[in-house]
């Protein structure tokens, strides 16, 4: 077999399992004295998890501030919590919560020595390249879902007409410690577990499918999918208080965040931004509500314009048999029950659709042409784009 050349970026530390997080405190002591830690509201406090790493940082005799705020991140956010940052004269920036946090934390890590909007470097929307001087970065993630506890970009997010979703990128933004401890997801509600989970496979299906895909990047997105079929449900429904099911879904969010960063994503994730701009929509839901008629239409247009022994089909075709339980299955069936499965836990779930947050048909035309396919398998039509939200309306 001829192995193209490909890249693979560095992946922070990880140190994974139950209990891990009482480590918090001598991992952030190696990096000085003080740090800026970035969380939720309250989540923390009503899970009993800030005690827990507060008493770490203690124990270690960190000074530490807690800076809080509330949704996903906007530029003024990041920008205020830069001013914080510089108060405290951090040595390093610790964020303990969700994907949004972990961006948020991210960001501030890399504006922190610069001083600056935030806004003058995200791409798509400032002029300015960042040099890539940040603050050390660790990753303590409280949900098992975006991967941005591997990842070397942070989103950064301004909703309404003219809202966007948008990155700021560089290769020394991944965080150089991940702790990632599935007792600290077990107080996650059902509903956010889905929502996770299913952005967890999207990440690992998107960069599965990916021309930019790597047999390192495709072994790692297919672990991921594995330990996802079978805890997804179950974690999400009856089962959440199972620690084997969420480090399951826990190590499958880890490495959607290493393949994301190393292959790229695709439509699903394209729409993601648009979308995010327009409603107050959560991330989660966008790829949950999506993924099952994405996949719909990137299988149908392949098998149209390239055959049905296509390499991307045959990718497809293996997730279906991972996820069906079918490993002897011909590759249209595979396939076929890959988009059966994805449905099936869509309903099971309970997944909203897009009309719940807003999004309506006049929307469509516009959402589309500002879609990015970015590296989709296959170049869909701007039609294409508009019957897979159409189908989630």
């Amino acid at each position: 077999m001829v192995i193209k050349p490909f890249d693979f970026y560095r992946t922070p530390r990880l140190v994974f399992g139950p209990s891990r997080i009482g480590e918090l405190g001598q991992i952030a002591a190696s990096h000085g004295p003080k740090v800026l830690v970035v969380t939720g509201w309250d989540s923390l406090d009503r899970a009993g998890t800030w005690r827990r790493c507060e008493e770490s940082l203690r124990q270690a005799s960190v000074r530490f501030h807690r800076y809080r705020f509330t949704g996903e991140p906007s530029p003024e956010t990041v920008d205020d919590a830069v001013r914080e940052c510089a108060l405290l004269a951090a040595n390093a920036v610790v964020a303990i919560g969700g994907g949004s946090v972990i961006d948020c934390a991210k960001a501030v890590a890399a504006m922190s020595p610069l001083g600056e909007p935030v806004t003058a470097y995200l791409e798509g929307v400032g002029t300015k390249t960042h040099p890539g001087k940040t603050l050390p970065f660790i990753a303590v993630p409280t949900t098992a879902g975006t991967g941005s506890e591997a990842t070397k970009n942070a989103v950064i997010s301004k909703v309404g007409k003219q809202g966007f979703k948008k990155s700021l990128r560089h290769d020394n933004f991944t965080p150089v410690c991940a702790i990632v401890d599935p007792e600290l997801t077990l107080t996650c509600p059902p509903q956010v577990t889905a929502a996770c989970g299913m952005d967890a496979f999207t990440q690992l299906l998107e960069s599965y499918v990916s021309p930019q895909a790597s047999p390192l990047t495709a072994a790692l997105a297919l672990s991921g999918m594995e330990h996802i079929a079978s805890a997804l449900i179950p974690a999400s429904t009856n089962r959440g208080d199972d620690v084997t099911l969420r480090s399951c879904l826990a190590y499958a969010a880890f490495l959607s965040g290493v393949t994301l960063a190393n292959a790229g994503l695709g439509i699903i994730h394209g729409l993601a931004a648009p979308l995010g701009g327009l409603v107050p929509i959560p991330h989660g839901i966008v790829c949950a509500t999506l993924l099952a008629e994405a996949c719909r239409m990137n299988i149908k247009r392949i098998q149209e314009l390239r055959g049905p022994e296509d390499w991307v089909l045959i990718k497809y075709a293996r997730a279906g048999q991972v996820l069906s339980g079918a490993p002897d299955a011909d590759v249209p069936t595979s396939c076929d029950l890959l988009v059966q499965k994805l449905d099936e836990w869509t309903r099971q779930l309970s997944i909203p659709r897009l009309g719940h947050y807003g999004v309506s048909e006049s929307d469509l035309d516009a959402l589309a042409a500002q879609a990015g396919q970015k590296n989709n398998p296959i170049q869909l039509r701007a039609d294409d784009i508009k019957a897979i939200l159409r189908a989630r309306l």
